[in-house]
């Protein structure tokens, strides 16, 4: 009996940047027509003190957890900015089941690298003294010109009032795992205060991606232009559906 393997619908998996919630994807998500499934990190129930023991791998598997319970079979990853380190090692628990990596302002660090060892110089050398000396949530001003630059006031003020610092550790701990060999695209900030451009070509070429797309926009398009990243993930997951031959059995 013959049966065609990749019949099922492919999925997205969404994950955040630093900071932020599975909310942020909400308006990517409306009329996207795929299975979405939007990640959380944990810390999210305001236990910041006691979570900062959490290492990068405590991230992964609450993050996996929440990707086993959801079942779908085949999915796209779709990492932004801090989330790029942890859907690296994410795609590793699931194999057999990713079907492509899409990188949005995303930090990708070299095999055995981390998020600090990813910055540009001087960020990778001062960034380890900030996070023991001022933890890991930004100063409002900070957020407001760097995530926020191109967001309206009364969106700014809503991300700089619900920031979650996160586990140091997170940002400091390696990837040992590899990136994905599967069909993978950086889509590329052009008007990013957080991310400049000449760190985005470095995590573009590290990422090996297979092409790169452009949003004008600052580091948060998911508010900025909603609908410009989905016409990017629906350009992206239609090829990835064109590039998957059937695996005939019998």
């Amino acid at each position: 009996m013959k049966q065609d393997k990749f019949k099922e619908e492919l999925g997205f998996v969404f994950i955040h940047g630093a900071g932020l919630n599975g909310g942020v994807w909400d308006f990517v998500v409306e009329g996207l027509g795929h299975p979405c499934l939007k990640v959380d990190y944990p810390l999210r129930d305001g236990a910041e003190i006691s979570g900062h023991h959490l290492a990068l791998e405590d991230y992964v598997n609450h993050m996996a957890e929440q990707v086993r319970t959801w079942g779908t079979n085949k999915f796209v990853i779709v990492a932004h900015s801090l989330g790029g380190v942890l859907a690296i090692e994410l795609a590793s628990r699931f194999t057999g089941s990713v079907a492509g990596f899409v990188a949005i302002g995303a930090a990708i660090p070299k095999r055995g690298g981390s998020f600090v060892s990813a910055l540009p110089f001087p960020q990778r050398v001062i960034m380890p003294i900030i996070l023991k000396t001022a933890g890991t949530k930004p100063p409002g001003s900070a957020i407001r010109t760097g995530l926020c630059s191109d967001l309206p006031e009364e969106v700014a003020s809503r991300i700089v009032a619900e920031f979650v610092p996160e586990a140091r550790r997170v940002y400091t701990d390696r990837v040992q795992a590899s990136i994905p060999d599967v069909p993978k695209l950086y889509v590329k900030l052009t008007q990013d205060k957080e991310f400049g451009l000449s760190m985005q070509e470095s995590m573009i070429a590290n990422l090996s991606a297979d092409g790169v797309e452009s949003l004008s926009t600052g580091h948060l398009p998911m508010l900025s232009d909603p609908r410009g990243v989905r016409r990017v993930l629906e350009g992206f997951v239609n090829q990835v559906k064109a590039s998957r031959h059937p695996v005939i059995s019998s």
